[in-house]
């Protein structure tokens, strides 16, 4: 996995890099050669510290925050060395406390997706949880992951930095049985990779589907994405009805303007299914703990790629078909298809789909779900 252009040679110094949460100046560690992190408290949010972390490799720059475990900028080179932020953004850290209504870089939980009618079944007990989708509950009700003060630590490995935050749902949050705790890994590797790593358990039976909810944009987020190719390693979808519930059927995309099982172009494959698109793709039929590339994203004028790699059964592609007239960071205004979300997951509504691949958890057990983008020069 690791890209042509990545440095792989690192001299790491023995140095300690953790910050507590009464760190409130900014701090720089620097690793010999080129990791470096830069930390730097820049506000509180219901009396709990909110970070901004920096996290760079000497090719790119990751920025992230302990709120909402939001990756806020991943900043890459094009085939030209230009370096530019490929995803969604607002301007500080503190906008995204009121303004980050579309998830924009969120963890989302305690279920990414949506559960029809925002109730389900769980052994013999039926659970309510919020209505924040018309009558159904999407990516964890009104206040999910992406709004709470993680608990940060920074940390680093041998070819890596990153920061590791816990969060604690408890009992009923936002109607959800069981008290779960989540500890999600963020990192940085010297070979061009942003690795995240959900890890939850609970003391009562659960669901849990959590994932990440960039909005990448390879062109640098000059204009929409519709010149993006992309690949996606799955033969079918969920397809939905009212209220994109899945209907509980798996539809191959054979031949149809959901097969990217070779690599499109989007904007061609969006005037073919005469929308954009927000539809779940079926990378397995069932769980596992297989690490599995999911998807290739290009963009053929600056040169930049993205490969996923997901343990998830399912990955959402969303064009943000409903981000208009968002005010993002550097002046830059969003519009309908100034991004494409790959948001590698559980298959939406599974609490109510036994056929679909469970997302229960019980005590005792573990929720883990890996995450990696690696991203590349072409020239």
């Amino acid at each position: 996995m690791k890209p042509k252009n990545a440095l792989i040679s690192l001299a790491i110094s023995a140095v300690t890099i953790y910050h507590s949460s009464a760190q409130t100046k900014s701090t720089v560690i620097q690793e010999d050669v080129s990791l470096t992190i830069k930390v730097e408290k820049v506000d509180s949010w219901q009396g709990k510290d909110v970070f901004h972390y920096v996290l760079d490799n000497g090719i790119m720059q990751v920025e992230m925050t302990n709120f909402g475990g939001i990756i806020s900028r991943i900043i890459v080179p094009d085939k030209n060395g230009k370096l530019e932020n490929v995803v969604l953004a607002l301007e500080e850290i503190p906008d995204y406390f009121t303004k980050n209504g579309p998830y924009l870089g969120a963890a989302v939980g305690r279920y990414a997706n949506r559960i029809g009618g925002a109730a389900f079944t769980l052994e013999g007990e039926t659970y309510h949880v919020t209505k924040n989708n018309g009558q159904n509950t999407l990516h964890g009700g009104k206040e999910g992951f992406g709004v709470k003060v993680w608990e940060p630590e920074i940390y680093k490995k041998e070819d890596a930095v990153g920061v590791k935050m816990i969060y604690l749902s408890v009992d009923g949050e936002e109607g959800f049985p069981g008290n779960l705790e989540t500890t999600l890994w963020m990192e940085l590797t010297a070979a061009n990779e942003v690795k995240l790593r959900f890890e939850s358990t609970t003391d009562k039976p659960t669901v849990v589907n959590l994932t990440n909810h960039s909005y990448f944009n390879l062109n640098g987020i000059n204009r929409d994405v519709r010149d993006h190719e992309l690949r996606i390693f799955a033969d079918a979808i969920t397809p939905t009805g009212s209220g994109q519930i899945p209907t509980g059927e798996i539809r191959q995309v054979d031949g149809t303007a959901f097969d990217f099982q070779t690599a499109r172009n989007l904007g061609t494959q969006m005037d073919a299914l005469g929308e954009g698109f927000d539809h779940n793709y079926v990378t397995k039929r069932e769980n596992s703990t297989e690490l599995k590339k999911i998807a290739i994203v290009k963009h053929p004028a600056s040169g930049r790629m993205m490969s996923v790699f997901s343990t998830a059964p399912g990955v959402q592609l969303y064009t943000a078909n409903h981000v208009r007239n968002f005010a993002g960071a550097d002046g830059k205004v969003y519009q309908p298809h100034w991004a494409l979300c790959l948001e590698p997951e559980g298959w939406p509504d599974s609490p109510n789909k036994p056929e679909f691949p469970s997302t229960s958890l019980s005590p005792g057990g573990k929720y883990v779900h890996e995450i990696i983008y690696v991203f590349e020069t072409e020239h």
